[in-house]
C-alpha cells in the first residue's frame, strides 16, 4: 500500500500497486491499470481506499519492428523517453509527441494524446493499428480495426474504462535527422495570435504559443508563437543530441511562490526572451517538444496543494469563446504560470478522442479550494455554450453536468463499455466523479 496521486498531487489514494514484468498476471483481479501517473488529476487513480492497480511501467519491451514499414509492437508500459532513446538515432520517432515524455504507450492511447502537430498528424490514437487487452471478463483479446472494432474505437480516449491494455502496434515516423528547427515570433493581442497560428499550421507541421494570461486591454492574449520541423541533414549538426540538462526542484515549495507578482515578473521576462528575433535555429527535440522536462518534480513549484491543468477546445470560427478563457481567469484572479493555445485539426477515430478542429487553450492553475471550482466552473459552462469540450487526461474539478453538456458521444461509449464490462469492475476515481459509477 502506497499513496499515490496525479501529476497535480491532488487528490491522493491510498492503493495496493502492483508493478510487474508480467501484464497478464498484473491485471488479474485489479480495478484499474496505470502507467507513469501523469495525468493530472483523478484519471490513474482507483475509485476507493485499499483497492488494487495494476502499474505497467515494468512492461516495456520492444516485442517487433519492421524498419521497412515503421510497424512497431511494444509491451503498454514502454515510454516514450525510452522509446525515443532507443529509435530516433535509427531515424525514428512517435507520429505524436505530447507535452512530455514521461508516458507510457498505453497512457499515450488511453488518452489519445495530441502534439504540435495535430492539425497534421491528429492524435496518437489515428496511428495504432492494434491492441491486446485483457477485457473485464478475464479474456486476451487482439482488438483492431477488423476485430472488435466498437472496442477498438471506445478505447482510443477511454481513459482506461474499456479493458486493460497490454499491447500497442502503431506505426512510427521516419525523420530526415534527430533535431529540430525552430523559429520564434512574437504577437501582441489574441487576434494576432489566432491568426498568426492559423497562418503558420498551414506551413509548418509543428505549431504551439505561449500566452502571457496576465495581459490586458489590447495585449489580451499577447504571447509567442513557435514554429518548428525536422531539420533536414545539411541543417543538422554531425553529432546527435546528447543528455538532456536537468534540474530538480528538491523539495515541495511554499505556496505562495507561484503568487500574481511572481508570475507576472516571469511573464514579462519571458515574453521579450523568447520573443528576441534571434530565437531561431536548431534545437534539440527534447528542448522544443518536453521543455518542462527538464525540471525534475517541476510539479513541487505549486505547493502541498498542488495544481489542475484545465483544457478545452473550442470549435473553429469561435474567437469569443477563446477571449471569454481569458477574461474569465482574469476575473477569477487566476495566475496561470503556463498558458498554451494551438491550432487542432479534424476529430481523430476514438469514440471520445478530446480534440476536433478549432483552438485548444491550456492552463496550469494553482489549486486553491473553493475559489479555484468556481473558476473551472464558469470556464466549462462557456465551453459547453460554445460547443466545445475538455481533455479528461488534465481534469480534476469538472463536473458530471458540463461534462455530460459537452459530450453529446458519451451514450454510445457508454453502450459499448457496458457491453464489454456490465457489472463495472473497471472504475476510476475520475468515473465515480463524471459518469456516476459506483465507487
Amino acid at each position: 500500500m502506497r499513496e499515490i496521486s496525479g501529476w497535480g498531487r491532488h487528490p491522493r489514494v491510498l492503493a495496493e500497486e502492483r508493478l510487474g514484468e508480467d501484464l497478464e498476471r498484473l491485471t488479474r483481479d485489479v480495478v484499474l491499470t496505470r502507467g507513469l501517473g501523469r495525468s493530472y488529476g483523478d484519471a490513474s487513480l482507483p475509485a476507493r481506499e485499499g483497492a488494487a492497480v495494476a502499474c505497467t511501467r515494468l512492461a516495456d519491451r520492444i516485442l517487433r519492428f519492421d524498419p521497412r514499414s515503421g510497424v512497431l509492437r511494444a509491451e503498454a508500459g514502454l515510454s516514450l523517453a525510452r522509446l525515443n532513446a532507443l529509435m530516433l538515432p535509427r531515424g525514428f520517432t512517435s507520429p505524436v509527441l505530447p507535452g512530455t515524455q514521461h508516458v507510457t504507450l498505453g497512457g499515450m492511447v488511453a488518452a489519445d494524446v495530441h502534439g504540435k502537430n495535430h492539425h497534421r498528424a491528429g492524435s496518437f490514437g489515428d496511428h495504432v493499428r492494434s491492441l491486446r487487452m485483457r477485457v473485464a471478463d478475464g479474456r486476451i483479446l487482439e482488438v483492431n480495426e477488423r476485430g472488435e472494432p466498437d472496442l477498438f474505437r471506445a478505447t482510443i480516449a477511454g481513459m482506461g474504462l474499456t479493458g486493460h491494455i497490454l499491447e500497442v502496434e502503431f506505426t512510427l515516423e521516419r525523420v530526415p535527422s534527430p533535431w529540430i528547427w525552430r523559429e520564434h515570433e512574437r504577437v501582441d493581442g489574441l487576434e494576432a495570435l489566432l491568426d498568426g497560428l492559423a497562418r503558420a499550421s498551414a506551413e509548418w507541421p509543428f505549431t504551439v504559443s505561449w500566452v502571457d494570461c496576465l495581459g490586458r486591454g489590447r495585449s489580451l492574449g499577447r504571447g509567442i508563437l513557435i514554429k518548428g520541423r525536422w531539420a533536414s541533414p545539411e541543417e543538422a549538426p554531425a553529432a546527435a543530441p546528447g543528455p538532456p540538462r536537468r534540474q530538480a526542484v528538491p523539495w515541495e515549495m511554499p505556496g505562495w511562490l507561484l503568487s500574481r507578482p511572481s508570475v507576472r515578473a516571469f511573464n514579462a521576462l519571458y515574453y521579450r526572451w523568447l520573443g528576441s528575433p534571434d530565437v531561431r535555429g536548431i534545437i534539440d527535440p527534447g528542448g522544443f517538444f518536453f521543455p518542462l522536462d527538464a525540471i525534475t518534480d517541476w510539479n513541487l513549484l505549486y505547493g502541498r496543494r498542488g495544481l489542475t491543468q484545465y483544457q478545452c477546445v473550442l470549435p473553429a470560427g469561435e474567437r469569443a469563446a477563446c477571449r471569454r478563457v481569458f477574461e474569465v481567469l482574469a476575473r477569477h484572479g487566476g495566475a496561470s504560470f503556463l498558458a498554451v493555445v494551438k491550432d487542432f485539426g479534424p476529430s481523430g477515430k476514438g469514440m471520445l478522442s478530446f480534440p476536433m478542429p478549432g483552438v485548444t487553450v491550456s492552463l496550469d492553475v494553482p489549486l486553491r479550494g473553493a475559489r479555484t471550482q468556481l473558476l473551472v466552473d464558469e470556464l466549462n459552462e462557456g465551453v459547453a455554450a460554445a460547443g466545445g469540450r475538455i481533455y479528461l487526461a488534465k481534469d480534476t474539478l469538472s463536473r458530471p453536468e458540463h461534462f455530460r453538456a459537452m459530450e453529446p458521444r458519451l451514450p454510445a461509449w457508454n453502450a459499448v463499455r457496458r457491453a464489454w464490462d456490465p457489472g463495472g469492475t473497471i472504475t476510476s476515481a475520475q468515473s465515480v466523479r463524471l459518469l456516476g459509477d459506483a465507487a
